[in-house]
Order: C-alpha cells, then sequence, then structure tokens
C-alpha cells in the first residue's frame, strides 16, 4: 500500500524525524491564511502517488501570497504526468503547502527490505534529488548500504558510518546519524516494506529535514496498521483493482488484450511470461488465491471483462484446494450472467479435472479446453488474433 507525501510526514514527525511545517490546502481561499501562518517563501506541492512531479510541473515555488494562490489554482485539479504516471497522468486532488527551506546540500537515504538477504538495508548516497536508479547505473561508488540485524536494530556505530560517508560537517554528522535511527524505527514501526527520503536537505545552519518522502507498507501487516489503512487514497488507484480487493482477488492491471485468470502469484507470473512467448500481451495479473469460491471466481470473471481492452481470456488453474469442477462451475455461471464475447481458453489440471471439464462440455458455451499451459497460451493469442 502507497499513501501521500503529507501522510508520510506526518507518520515521520511521530517519530521524531524533522520534515518541513506544511497543511494541505483545501482551496484557494485558504492558501491566503497557510502562507499566513508558514510565511514566505512556500512550495506549493501536488500529492499524487508518483514521482517526479517538479518536472512535470506539479512543484512550484511561491515567494508572495498572490504566486501561492496561482500555484494552487494551476496545479488543483490538473492532470499531471510524469515518469511514473505514464502519458495518461493523474488527477491531482490533494494539493500541499509547504514552508520554503534553506538548502544547503541534497542527499539520499532510503531502508527498504532487501529481499536476496532477508533483512532490511540503509541506503544513502550524496547525489540526493535524482532517481536512486540512475546514480547507481552512473556513479555507484556514490551509494553505501548497511543491512540490518532485525533482531538487533540499526546499531548507532553503523548510523554514524552512513552518516560519514555523506562528506557533510562535522557539526551535522550528529543530527544525520539522529536522522538514520529514527527513520528506521519509522519504518519498523510501522511495517514499512520502503522509507524513502529524497532528497534529505542539510541546511545552511547545518541542521537536516526531509524535504519529501515516500512510504510504501507490507500489505499482510495492514491488520495491526489501522492509521496507515485510513489513509489509503482510492483516487490514486485503479477501479477495476479497487473491485477486486473486495473480494479478496489479487488483481492488477497491465496494457496487454489478454486477460489471465490464475490460482497461485507463480503460476500467474508464469502465465503471463508465457504468453509474451507466444506472441500475446496479458491484460492483467490475477491471483484468485489456492481456495477460491464459485462466487469468487464469478467476480474475477467480470472484473477481466469489465476491461474494454481485454479481446481474449486465457484460465490457466492447478487444481488443489481449488478444485478443477469449483472452477469450472464457476466460470459457468459467470458465462450465463455476463455477455461473453472473447473467447476464453482453459487449461486445468489437478483435483477433478475430469468434473471440471465435464462440466465445461455440457455448459453449451463454446470454451477453447487447451492440453497444457503452452498450449493454451498458443491457443489464446491465436484466438485473439
Amino acid at each position: 500500500m502507497n499513501i501521500h507525501e503529507f501522510q508520510a510526514k506526518e507518520i515521520l514527525r511521530k517519530y521524531n524525524v524533522p520534515v518541513p511545517k506544511g497543511h494541505i490546502a483545501t482551496d484557494a481561499g485558504s492558501v491566503k491564511s497557510i502562507v499566513g501562518e508558514l510565511g514566505l517563501p512556500v512550495v506549493v506541492k501536488a500529492q499524487i502517488h508518483a514521482g517526479g512531479r517538479g518536472k512535470g510541473g506539479g512543484v512550484k515555488l511561491a515567494k508572495t501570497p498572490g504566486e501561492a494562490e496561482e500555484a494552487f489554482k494551476s496545479i488543483m485539479g490538473m492532470n499531471l504526468v510524469t515518469h511514473q504516471t505514464g502519458p495518461e497522468g493523474k488527477k491531482v486532488h490533494t494539493v500541499l503547502i509547504e514552508e520554503g527551506v534553506d538548502i544547503a546540500k541534497e542527499l539520499y537515504i532510503a531502508v527498504a527490505l532487501d529481499r536476496e538477504k532477508s533483512r532490511p538495508a540503509i541506503m544513502v548516497s550524496e547525489e540526493g534529488g535524482m532517481d536512486i536508479e540512475e546514480v547507481a547505473a552512473r556513479s555507484p561508488e556514490k551509494i553505501m548500504k548497511e543491512w540490518i540485524d532485525p533482531a538487533l536494530g540499526v546499531m548507532p556505530s553503523q548510523a554514524r558510518k552512513l552518516a560519514f560517508f555523506l562528506n557533510l560537517p562535522s557539526e551535522a554528522i550528529r543530527a544525520v546519524t539522529g536522522f538514520i535511527m529514527s527513520l528506521y524505527k519509522a519504518f519498523e514501526g510501522k511495517d514499512c516494506s520502503l522509507a524513502e527520503v529524497n532528497p534529505l536537505v542539510l541546511t545552511g545552519d547545518n541542521k537536516v529535514i526531509a524535504l519529501d518522502c515516500k512510504m510504501n507498507f507490507d500489505d499482510n501487516a495492514l491488520f495491526r496498521q489501522k492509521d496507515v489503512v485510513a489513509c489509503r487514497d482510492l483516487n490514486e488507484e485503479e477501479e477495476l483493482e479497487i473491485e477486486a480487493s473486495k473480494y479478496d482477488l489479487n488483481y492488477i492491471k497491465l496494457d496487454g488484450n489478454i486477460g489471465c485468470m490464475v490460482n497461485g502469484a507463480g503460476l500467474a507470473m508464469a502465465t503471463m511470461d508465457i504468453i509474451k512467448l507466444s506472441g500475446g500481451e496479458p491484460a492483467n495479473f490475477l491471483d484468485v488465491g489456492g481456495g477460491a469460491s464459485e462466487e469468487q471466481i464469478e467476480n474475477a470473471f467480470r472484473i477481466i471483462l469489465a476491461d474494454k481492452s481485454v479481446r481474449g481470456i486465457f484460465i490457466n488453474i492447478f487444481g488443489g484446494i481449488l478444485r478443477c469442477d469449483i472452477l469450472a462451475s464457476g466460470v459457468v455461471k459467470a458465462a450465463r450472467k455476463i455477455k461473453v464475447t472473447a473467447p476464453v481458453v482453459i487449461r486445468m489440471e489437478g483435483t477433478n479435472v475430469d468434473e471440471g471439464k465435464h462440466i465445461l462440455s455440457e455448459s453449451g458455451f463454446n470454451f477453447i479446453v487447451a492440453d497444457g499451459m503452452g498450449d493454451g497460451a498458443r491457443k489464446v493469442v491465436e484466438a485473439v488474433k
């Protein structure tokens, strides 16, 4: 789960991580009072779940109240296009106004899960304000990583080592060390998968402030993070993904035209790969889970067909907990309720596969039954073409 920058900063404040003062502006009339409280200059920032907002015109510096109001009017409601939104962009529904900061140096710091080492890693770089991927490709020596033992947490010696790597004035070392310790506590305490501050700025008087912040959270831990769940912004999510979440379906919309329904994330990834290998493009990732019911199968079918770009459907199920006859019954019920014009290719193996195939053959629908995964991918690509 993702949240907005202003929400991430509220979390950081609770962990004593220094952030700029700021408020959400609800309309042009509120801008004047916010500027009056913060003083000038101020920064007016679009709040969307994507980076690169400044390059797209979503971040503006204002030196007068009039400039702040004009900046708000130009940003609120705009369709902001960045390298992370894609060409379709995202509409801005929320605007943050923050106090200006005296920036002497921009740094990068992040805590992220390193899945290869099965532990968190803290990364720092002097190249703040830039995409860390670009820095890693161009100047990997400018990035330092420290892996953290989750049983111990970040040690003061590790935080100091990272701080010294940043070539800071001696007066700032203690501040950055404390910042790293506090950021890690926030990462751990809120079950984050990522807590990224870019840039972390060093001010003219050697203070450090998180000028921007991005936080992602482990969905499996949200049951104990009610305040994080309350930050969910449905405006930032795909409509079909929201609908799928109501039925405990793992759905991600993609750009292709072949809808996929699979049980198991690994099989779903392999299914998308084999569709591409066969010359097609998957329209979605959809994992119905190992124990899906007929109702979930029906809703999964409906959600796939709600995507107007879908021209064919590949159902690839390995029957274990989810029996093949349950799958077949769910698909037939869905086909009876929903007008299905796209070809449907079904590959089933496992528990009650013969019963499942019998249900399909007796359904009266022209389903295409595949003999294997590769055969199914080839057949659906052929049918779409």
